[in-house]
């Protein structure tokens, strides 16, 4: 057994019936008298599922405006390393071109003596 599966269990434990209450479905459940009121039952039930769709429907749109706004934000700081990258490269460049002028005086400098 992984040694990091045992903490990882006793952390997750407590909180197991938190997770199924919040999982467990929470619309209207038949009863022994619901063959009595089946229209009324149904009729709930429908309003339960409708409410529940709409809720859904505004927690996507949510959601999606979230994900719109980091996927601008993403691309903007790719922009900012692509130019930093751009940079440091011409700065690379720079510095290559000027240790090579510099030794090619060196060695101008060493043996034209």
């Amino acid at each position: 057994m992984p040694a990091w599966l045992l903490p990882a269990l006793k952390a997750v434990l407590p909180h197991i019936g938190t997770i199924i209450s919040a999982a467990a479905p929470v619309f209207t459940r038949k009863n022994a008298d619901a063959v009595a009121n089946q229209t009324l039952l149904l009729q709930q039930q429908i309003t339960e599922l409708q409410s529940a769709a709409s809720q859904s429907a505004a927690h996507i749109k949510e959601l999606a405006e979230q994900l719109q706004s980091t996927v601008a934000a993403l691309e903007q700081a790719a922009s900012i390393a692509e130019a930093k990258l751009r940079r440091a490269l011409l700065l690379c460049v720079a510095a290559t071109v000027l240790s090579a002028v510099s030794l090619g005086i060196a060695l101008v400098l060493v043996f034209g003596r």
